[in-house]
């Protein structure tokens, strides 16, 4: 199977394949505190399988997780995008920002493309967000992307999350996937 993973453009990002290339960003986010509500703290060896896994979404279902840079600095600011691996309740918009990025509306505006992809693209009709109970700034994300709380989802090895569902295609009006043109 042979996978074509696009390239999006937003007003301040990109959201493009994660490469081998990203795996020190991913090891530094991944040592960092900052990974504490996405499963915690890893070695570079599970870092190096979590990558690997983040391709391999990929070319498994033909969607899954963006790497994003900052246009203006052309640094790495986090991996965010689709997602639904084995055991998901379904498919997902996840969000990771790296350290120094958080606070910039980078989730919401990467967060706001990749459902616009899910929508526009897949079509998708619906699809939610996971969300750490303690995790109060990507709760405040998925409430600035419209999305309503539809209970809890109990993770094998994650505990108890929020479940929070996203405005369907007609709900939301923010002009499609091309507006990210």
């Amino acid at each position: 199977m042979t996978v074509t993973i696009p390239t999006i453009e937003t007003e301040r990002l990109i959201l493009r394949a994660p490469e081998l290339s990203d795996f020190d960003v991913m090891c530094e986010f991944y040592a960092s505190e900052r990974a504490t509500y996405v499963g915690g703290q890893m070695k570079p060896e599970q870092v190096w399988r979590h990558l690997a896994c983040e391709i391999g979404h990929w070319h498994m279902l033909g969607y899954g997780r963006w790497m994003v840079d900052e246009k203006s600095t052309g640094k790495v600011a986090g991996n965010i995008g689709l997602w639904n691996p084995h055991g998901w309740p379904e498919p997902e918009i996840g969000w990771d920002l790296f350290e120094g990025f958080g606070g910039k509306g980078y989730a919401t505006e990467a967060a706001t493309a990749a459902r616009s992809f899910a929508y526009d693209v897949l079509g998708w009709d619906t699809v939610i967000s996971l969300v750490n109970p303690e995790n109060h700034a990507s709760r405040a994300v998925a409430k600035r992307l419209g999305a309503r709380r539809d209970g809890d989802y109990t993770h094998p090895r994650l505990g108890t999350l929020e479940l929070w569902r996203h405005l369907s295609p007609a709900e939301v009006t923010d002009g499609g996937m091309e507006a990210y043109a």
